[in-house]
């Protein structure tokens, strides 16, 4: 991307309050509160001296960040690290958007993170439905507040629990047909801008295949490393598929690529219909 995308800064947020026992929902046999309340991991950095070495580079991004940083964004440190900046999360809703056929109504985010892909996905007004899944509570209030400074926190279901364990557990319930997965998952470490071509298969915690085997049944989006190898890209087309590749720039510079992958089972059906 050339250009940086802002958002309107009106202050449209409103105050959060953990929700009663009785309000909970239960989901897969779990109980899910509507509101996670912020913990003293969760942090508003407004003064570089209060910010540990290894993220004062990306606390001083913070803008490009969350271009409303200052209406109170707060993430844990180890949050810094993985979340996508908002130019490049606006471009990748867009994007996933307009590759997405209009049948498919619902987003299911693996690794929500502190909330950068997924307020983008809700801005966009695409989605009848956004699930965010996040297993770390402060993790997750952390996104809970920052989607309420973007005016959308109550258009995501959020979901803490392990992604993986929730797909599997919600199998029966999850229609393919309508359903899309977007993950964005931790990739090791900053360790990896070391890597010439950075290995998928050894991703950590979680590898490619292991990401692949959850939601191969659904179209999927995956944010990867830049310098991610290609081959093993290739190796998750369904039959004769193919994989949209998509590098997101910001100031000239790749952040990241997105590997648009289309479901197994679509594939399939579309071959058994004799339309390749």
């Amino acid at each position: 991307m050339a250009e940086r995308s802002l958002i309107n800064g009106e202050k449209n947020h409103k105050k959060l309050e953990p929700a009663s026992a009785d309000h909970n929902m239960t989901h897969a046999g779990n109980a899910v509160l509507d509101y996670f309340p912020l913990t003293e991991e969760c942090h508003h950095y407004t003064r570089r001296s209060d910010v540990d070495w290894d993220i004062q580079k990306y606390w001083a991004q913070r803008y490009s960040i969350f271009s409303l940083y200052d209406e109170g964004i707060h993430m844990t440190d180890d949050a810094w690290f993985g979340v996508t900046p908002e130019p490049v999360a606006n471009k990748v809703a867009e994007d996933l958007a307009a590759l997405t056929s209009k049948s498919k109504t619902v987003l299911i985010d693996m690794f929500a993170g502190a909330g950068g892909n997924v307020i983008a996905f809700a801005l966009s007004k695409r989605w009848s439905t956004i699930i965010a899944i996040e297993k770390e509570p402060s993790v997750i209030a952390c996104a809970q507040h920052n989607a309420n400074i973007y005016g959308v926190y109550e258009q995501i279901t959020w979901i803490k629990d392990d992604s993986f364990s929730y797909l599997a557990a919600n199998s029966s319930t999850i229609d393919p047909s309508k359903t899309v997965i977007f993950a964005s998952p931790p990739w090791g470490g900053p360790g990896y801008t070391t890597d010439k071509i950075f290995n998928l298969d050894t991703m950590s915690p979680y590898s490619i295949k292991q990401i692949q085997s959850a939601c191969k049944g659904m179209d999927s989006a995956l944010y990867l490393p830049r310098t991610s190898d290609l081959r093993q890209i290739a190796k998750l087309a369904p039959g004769e598929e193919k994989i949209e590749v998509v590098q997101y720039c910001m100031e000239g510079a790749s952040k990241a690529l997105v590997a648009y992958i289309p479901a197994v089972v679509a594939a399939t059906s579309r071959n058994s219909n004799g339309r390749g």
